[in-house]
């Protein structure tokens, strides 16, 4: 059966694609570093970011090989990306069907993405245009709830999310049962803070979430007012105050079972 995307991501993404680019965190500088060195990556080697969206992962795989593929099904999210990154190859396709030769890639990133696609389709298309003992590296920078304005913002977003895929669930790990072609050789996590105004990484950053993006305007407004009460509430800082919004990034490497 060919997978089809999710409404949430079809619509929220389309129409929320320089929103996107704008307003979501980046990842922690020194996860480029760990990338290169614990997968032996050369500056050669093809590397894939698959749903890449606006192309937030690349600037962590340009330091490692000049051999970079941004793959991703939303036409709107490569626009963006191409505008800040016009020397990446760009290919819009889906995960289970990526026009790219067998065993051709050393490594495919998915960040903040494969919840989105997580089944043995897709699995069995990426297995297949990697390199024997290639890797699949899974990214998500998450909230961190233990901060009590974050935990009340994330219970209010998990009564709007309905069947959304999401990190969170935990049921794109699902995809890795009853599957001979990766396994998991290590994780690791780490810590950092997006600074800026509150109405720009908190409010604006929420209303980037795909379920919320997709949703009318008026009530998105609604929302983000409902959000920046929230954080004045917690904190005492208005809309356009500062404040450190803090993230764990979890990052899962599955390396390729190559075949005796």
């Amino acid at each position: 059966m060919t997978q089809s995307l999710h409404p949430a991501a079809k619509k929220g993404f389309s129409v929320a694609a320089a929103l996107y680019q704008q307003v979501r965190p980046n990842y922690p500088a020194e996860i480029s570093l760990w990338l290169k060195q614990h997968l032996h990556l050369g500056v050669t080697d093809t590397l894939v970011d698959l749903g890449t969206g606006t192309g937030k992962f690349l600037p962590y795989l340009k330091p490692i090989s000049t051999q970079l593929i941004a793959v991703d099904p939303i036409a709107e999210m490569l626009q963006q990306l191409s505008q800040v990154h016009p020397d990446i190859s760009v290919i819009q396709a889906p995960s289970h069907a990526i026009p790219l030769p067998e065993k051709s890639v050393k490594a495919v990133f998915c960040a903040q993405s494969f919840h989105w696609f997580a089944t043995h389709e897709t699995l069995a298309e990426i297995q297949r245009i990697l390199q024997p003992n290639g890797y699949l590296v899974l990214i998500w920078n998450q909230r961190d709830i233990q901060t009590n304005w974050v935990k009340a913002l994330a219970d209010t977003l998990s009564t709007l999310e309905g069947d959304t895929p999401r990190y969170h669930s935990g049921l794109w790990k699902k995809a890795f049962e009853q599957q001979t072609w990766f396994e998991l050789e290590q994780q690791t996590t780490f810590k950092q803070l997006h600074h800026g105004t509150v109405e720009q990484v908190v409010s604006k950053r929420l209303l980037s979430t795909s379920f919320i993006a997709a949703r009318p305007e008026a009530e998105q407004y609604k929302l983000k007012l409902q959000f920046e009460q929230t954080v004045f509430e917690l904190t005492g800082k208005q809309a356009q105050d500062e404040i450190d919004f803090p993230y764990t990034t979890f990052v899962y490497v599955f390396k390729k079972i190559t075949e005796k």
